[in-house]
């Protein structure tokens, strides 16, 4: 289990001032965590760095594009 009380966190700057948003904090041994911003105080997904780089290499390749 990671303690998040000191995890700097930040959002996407194309978020402007949206609340509806995730939120990402680099952690201690490279690892990521991630929240929802409209509940700080809720739960935390906590990825590994090579979860972390497989999700956004994903992202990057379009492997999660839905279907229209």
């Amino acid at each position: 289990m990671f303690d998040l009380s000191g995890a700097t966190w930040f959002k996407s700057s194309r978020s402007a001032d949206v609340k509806a948003c995730v939120e990402v904090a680099w952690l201690d041994g490279g690892h990521v965590g991630v929240r929802d911003s409209k509940n700080q105080t809720g739960p935390a997904l906590v990825f590994a760095p090579g979860e972390w780089d497989a999700f956004t290499a994903g992202v990057s390749d379009g492997e999660f594009v839905r279907e229209r």
